[in-house]
């Protein structure tokens, strides 16, 4: 087996090989031999592996996991828009209200995006452009959105704000504690931060959290979603499907927590959350005038 190297593709064997990861570094370490630094692809997950539990992934075997990523994601876009189409926001909405004969006008809620890696956030921008969203996407580090999270909201003015990146817990460490958890308090600090801005769960929603956070104390500091309740690993897109069902829903609605959780990709073990209105507002006359 040649040598690995940054950029390429592995899985580790002690997982059967479950997880796509890409190597994003390598350490050469004194006594403990040479440890890889790994990315998920699709997984919001960062560790660290012996070279000796690593296999570098085929061409065929890259393109099996892109197939089964694709399908899973598809087969969720198609849940939210129905129909059978793959296009959702604006014009999804729209298209909804014609079956019905009526031709309001409307917005969907607006989106800030924070995230704590570059590709996730890339990832996500691609998919709320393709459901039509108003969507502002900055890259942040973790530790720096309590800081930064205030500025943020005052500049963009969101409906709803994601704050995610990267999380993990310490193995065998009580999951209760938050100290226990790479980022899960700069979460719930940032998350608290956005409640001094807004208070009201109605006004702005919060989604927060990444791989395995506590949820309970993400949930606490004000977010309306967070994950992840069984401390699983959640889909990269994840954030962005709970987004799109609260953006695309009528204010006048409250957002059925269970159908929601349904609409992602890591399901009710990944995310969880609280009873929300939905943010999509009405209006009328439409652009030609008409009243439905």
């Amino acid at each position: 087996m040649r040598k690995i190297n940054i950029g390429d593709l592995v899985a580790r064997k002690s997982y059967n090989c479950d997880i796509l990861f890409k190597v994003t570094e390598i350490i050469n370490q004194s006594g403990r031999g040479t440890v890889y630094i790994l990315k998920g692809v699709n997984m919001r997950i960062m560790v660290d592996a012996p070279g000796e539990d690593l296999v570098l992934q085929t061409d065929g075997e890259v393109k099996g996991f892109e197939r089964r990523n694709r399908n899973a994601v598809m087969k969720t876009m198609g849940g939210i828009t129905g129909h059978g189409r793959k296009k959702a926001g604006k014009r999804g909405i729209k298209k909804a209200f014609l079956y019905r004969n009526e031709k309001p006008f409307g917005r969907p809620g607006k989106i800030l995006h924070l995230d704590g890696d570059k590709d996730y956030l890339e990832m996500c921008m691609d998919a709320y452009r393709e459901m039509g969203l108003a969507v502002e996407g900055k890259y942040m580090p973790e530790n720096q959105q309590p800081q930064e999270v205030g500025k943020m909201l005052k500049t963009y003015l969101p409906d709803i704000l994601v704050l995610t990146g990267h999380d993990s817990v310490n193995k065998g460490r009580d999951i209760h504690d938050i100290n226990n958890y790479r980022n899960s308090k700069y979460y719930a600090a940032a998350t608290r931060e956005a409640r001094k801005f807004e208070p009201s769960y109605d006004d702005l929603v919060i989604f927060a959290g990444a791989c395995q956070s506590h949820f309970e104390a993400i949930l606490e500091a004000g977010a309306n979603y967070a994950s992840s309740p069984k401390r699983v690993l959640i889909h990269a897109l994840d954030p962005v499907f709970v987004c799109q069902k609260v953006a695309c829903t009528n204010v006048d609605t409250i957002v059925p927590v269970q159908e929601l959780l349904s609409k992602t990709i890591t399901g009710i073990e990944g995310i969880g959350g609280l009873q929300t209105r939905g943010k999509y507002r009405e209006g009328m006359p439409g652009p030609d005038g008409t009243m439905g």
